[in-house]
């Protein structure tokens, strides 16, 4: 079975990002994929922040995303740009560790001013590890309803992109693996 991989950079506990992550999970669940969740908040602050590349748990988190089919990497805006926790911990990855892998990058934000950090910030540090990114999400905070699990966005237009971006992602994951399986829900 094929795997894709999320890795949250929200450093928050009740956090927008990890909410539409979970939610884009769930829907690349349904068709047939092994989804891993990776979280910044699940890394110890000394291994982040001590720039421990040997550390087991990095390690572990590199082989998984090395063995992915495909990747998101979701993040809110901080100060213009990705969390600088989320940074700290691509800083422990190895230089290549998305290559040739699709790659999503999603962000959320409280303002619509900030809707070109993902193609200013993020996007570029994940071109640096080898990725192949995709167009991206950038969604407002108040599109997305924390209190809802299953499908938190708010905003009809938004949730219509956001399938047609994971269409897309689906696809190139399927155009770099054989062995995954079709579409069936995301369409739906």
């Amino acid at each position: 079975m094929s795997s894709i991989v999320i890795i949250s950079g929200s450093p928050s506990r009740n956090s927008s990002s990890e909410h539409v992550l979970h939610f884009l999970g769930q829907l690349i669940e349904k068709e047939g994929y092994l989804v891993t969740h990776i979280s910044v908040k699940d890394i110890s602050a000394e291994v982040l922040f001590s720039g421990l590349y040997d550390n087991e748990e990095i390690q572990k988190i590199s082989k998984d995303i090395q063995q992915a089919s495909g990747i998101i990497v979701g993040s809110p805006v901080y100060k213009g740009a990705y969390t600088g926790v989320l940074k700290a911990l691509i800083d422990l990855m190895p230089q290549d560790v998305l290559k040739n892998k699709p790659v999503l990058p999603i962000m959320t934000g409280g303002s619509p001013a900030h809707l070109l950090a993902i193609e200013y910030t993020l996007k570029p540090v994940l071109t640096t590890l080898k990725g192949i990114c995709l167009k991206g999400i950038y969604l407002l905070d108040k599109q997305i309803d924390k209190k809802i699990y299953e499908n938190p966005i708010t905003d009809d237009e938004l949730y219509k992109r956001i399938k047609k971006q994971l269409y897309y992602f689906v696809d190139s994951v399927n155009k770099t693996e054989k062995d995954i399986p079709v579409l069936t829900q995301i369409d739906s």
